[in-house]
């Protein structure tokens, strides 16, 4: 299931445009949430450095839902355009059903030097970062300037 939505406030000048797809819990979920997250940032006309890092962004948070977390996967992306100030921020979000038993297949074929630097890279590019509890699961995301 796909969504996407925009919003405008005149009276604060803010447009904000969201996109949120569900994700198969497979390692394939990885390519298509970035291919999905190039296409819609690109549409919303973000500048391509921007588009790059969080793709990468999307990439990390996607690998480790479905390496470490159950189903369901899902991806949420959203722009917030304040036109007062020129501020631009893209906030990627990725929630999913809580922690595993047991960890992916990719996470238990290698050794802990191949792996677990995802959460340095995720900081190193954003603007803030955290994790959130949801009804059924959890959720990481990440903003990032998008200007």
């Amino acid at each position: 299931m796909t969504h996407w939505y925009a919003t405008s406030s005149p009276a604060v000048r803010t447009d904000v445009y969201v996109y949120v797809c569900e994700l198969e819990h497979r390692a394939v979920a990885v390519a298509v949430a970035r291919r999905t997250a190039r296409t819609v940032l690109t549409g919303w006309s973000v500048p391509e450095e921007a588009v790059h890092d969080a793709v990468l962004v999307v990439s990390e948070l996607v690998t480790n839902a479905v390496e470490h977390a159950l189903p369901p996967v899902a991806l949420r992306l959203r722009l917030r355009r304040g036109e007062v100030d020129g501020t631009a921020i893209i906030r990627v979000e990725v929630t999913d059903g809580g922690p595993a038993l047991r960890h992916g297949a990719w996470a238990a074929s290698c050794g802990p030097g191949e792996h677990g630097r995802g959460a340095a890279i995720v900081d190193s590019l954003g603007v803030g970062s955290g994790i959130g509890a949801r009804s059924r699961g959890g959720a990481r995301w990440a903003e990032l300037p998008a200007a």
